[in-house]
């Protein structure tokens, strides 16, 4: 059990766990992911944590987008985001990089889900280690979080 799975079943909401064989060469495990679990790579988010001016925010985007830090930081609010370093996010997370879920952080942190995702009936989420998804409405995702949605997402041409 994660603390991610731990705060889905505390928060009574449905959700379903799914678990694949992880490979640790996987180039992307939400690539990795989508493809085991057979489901569209844009249903399944990978949770990226951001440094911002001086705090640390969550954005949720499809793993087959990037995430865009400009409209990132707009939408959080501030003047400037780029990636967290590693020892950054697993002491805020308490998770490990390739597992870490929006869901069940150590810290509260704000959280920003790419506005594709209102669109979906589910997304699939990391449930807290690599190998192990969540599958949740995205209005859960939101509630559970406090989560706001914003085209974060870079668009490819």
């Amino acid at each position: 059990m994660t603390p991610a799975i731990n705060a889905a079943r505390k928060a009574r909401i449905r959700y379903t766990i799914h678990q694949y064989p992880h490979d640790p060469a996987a180039d992307s495990y939400g690539l990795e992911a989508a493809e085991k679990l057979g489901v569209p790579a844009a249903q399944v988010f990978k949770t990226l944590v951001v440094s911002l001016d001086d705090a640390l925010a969550v954005a949720v985007v499809p793993v087959s987008a990037m995430l865009s830090m400009k409209r990132f930081a707009r939408a959080a609010g501030a003047k400037k985001a780029d990636m967290a370093a590693a020892a950054e996010v697993e002491r805020a997370t308490g998770y490990v990089l390739g597992g870490v879920s929006p869901l069940g952080q150590k810290k509260r942190l704000q959280i920003i889900v790419d506005a594709s995702a209102q669109s979906l009936a589910t997304v699939f989420v990391s449930a807290g280690r690599r190998g192990l998804s969540l599958e949740l409405r995205p209005t859960d995702l939101q509630g559970m979080t406090g989560a706001t949605f914003a085209a974060i997402c870079r668009h490819e041409r």
